[in-house]
């Protein structure tokens, strides 16, 4: 999409048609924020995560007229929906005392961790490894930083923490992903 500038141009137009009813729009930022938010909630909850990121876009296009912001911002509104129904979801099932979801395990084949990172991933096989080497809140934080691009002042009110919080988990987490895999893991901007 070209610079900084062109990809904000791009977002304004996009929020402009989506909040006057253009169909264009909205389309415009599912395509753009869909396959990130889907390898979230897939990190997050594996068999409901399609229906997750449908009910989180039925959010978004319900209350769209309602948001101001850049970019960044529409990826932390974003994702703040996705948490929220995330929440909700895992709620109702406590009430429905349904069995839990079972943990993702290792690669049926039994190829190691460590190799697998070296192998090219899919982005999906990389969010997965990510939810099995770190812990849950050291995940979400990576998850939300690189996945919804968010910031981490966006990533505290996201996860109704403090920025020192996000901070230290992510130093963390990067720093356990650095110790298990022989790779240089930089730190989101």
């Amino acid at each position: 999409m070209g610079g900084a500038g062109s990809d904000q141009h791009w977002f304004v137009d996009a929020l402009g048609d989506a909040q006057r009813g253009a169909a264009d729009g909205l389309s415009s930022l599912y395509r753009e924020f869909h396959a990130p938010l889907l390898r979230y909630l897939r990190a997050r909850e594996p068999k409901l995560a399609d229906d997750l990121a449908s009910e989180t876009w039925i959010g978004v296009a319900q209350r769209i007229t309602a948001f101001e912001g850049d970019r960044r911002a529409f990826a932390a509104w974003l994702f703040t929906i996705a948490r929220n129904r995330l929440a909700d979801s895992r709620r109702a099932s406590i009430r429905r005392r349904t069995e839990p979801v079972a943990e993702i395990s290792e690669r049926a084949d039994g190829t190691p961790a460590e190799q697998i990172a070296m192998d090219n991933l899919s982005a999906q096989e990389a969010v997965c490894l990510i939810v099995r080497v770190l812990s849950k809140d050291q995940a979400e934080v990576i998850l939300l930083r690189v996945l919804g691009d968010l910031s981490i002042a966006q990533v505290a009110q996201v996860m109704g923490r403090d920025e020192v919080w996000v901070g230290v988990n992510q130093h963390r987490a990067l720093r356990r992903l650095a110790g298990r895999f022989p790779i240089k893991v930089l730190e989101p901007k």
